[in-house]
């Protein structure tokens, strides 16, 4: 992952993301936060649970002051610390808004399928590009522009919809046990615009969608 990420608004790395928190189970006592910043979640999840949590953050000043709020904090893309995290180890691995910045989130996803205790589970939160906003803007006025942040932000290699996380999840040997829309719209014109084509746009709503995922035991890698 070759991106720049030191142009971001500091709300960027301290967001605190509390509409993830119901996805991490109460009896998780180790976990592990991909693109953590400077460890806000888990440092929330960490003091209300007791749980051991540790941290990956590309961004090294971030991971540093990670590094005094989780257990453990590294720095760099998390494809290149992977070898440096333990096997069998994390009950929960947890993406908020991260996949959708890796080249390779695949491969990424499978490796995790190692680091996962055998009921451990992946969280992930991820940009609906099927968003109104961003829906009406490429549909109705055919612009497709990228923005310093948000779903069409500059650093996004991947772009999702609930079907393709949905086949990405399932293609890598996942069963998924929840998928849903989180942090939607108060707007009326999903609304509206649902009404008209029958509910076919549900989905619009959302900004982005999150899952629980469990590696399949016959797709765990040795």
């Amino acid at each position: 992952m070759s991106v720049d990420l030191r142009k971001k608004p500091e709300k960027y790395f301290t967001g605190n993301r509390p509409e993830m928190l119901k996805y991490i189970p109460a009896e998780a006592k180790r976990i592990l936060e991909i693109g953590c910043g400077e460890g806000n979640f888990g440092a929330y999840i960490r003091k209300d649970s007791g749980a051991e949590v540790w941290g990956v953050e590309y961004e090294v000043a971030e991971a540093e002051i990670a590094a005094k709020q989780l257990d453990r904090a590294f720095s760099g893309d998390v494809a290149a610390v992977m070898h440096e995290l333990p096997d069998g180890y994390f009950d929960v691995i947890v993406c908020n808004d991260v996949l959708e910045h890796l080249t390779d989130p695949y491969s990424v996803l499978e490796k995790f399928k190692s680091k996962l205790t055998g009921e451990g589970i992946v969280v992930s939160s991820l940009p609906n590009i099927r968003y109104f906003r961003t829906f009406f803007d490429f549909v109705l006025h055919k612009n497709w522009d990228y923005t310093d942040n948000g779903i069409m932000d500059k650093t996004h290699y991947r772009f999702f919809t609930i079907k393709s996380i949905r086949k990405m999840y399932e293609s890598l040997g996942y069963e998924v046990i929840i998928l849903e829309g989180i942090n939607a719209t108060k707007s009326i014109r999903p609304v509206l615009w649902n009404l008209l084509f029958l509910g076919a746009f549900s989905d619009i709503k959302y900004l982005q969608f999150a899952t629980v995922a469990r590696p399949l035991k016959k797709s765990i890698s040795k």
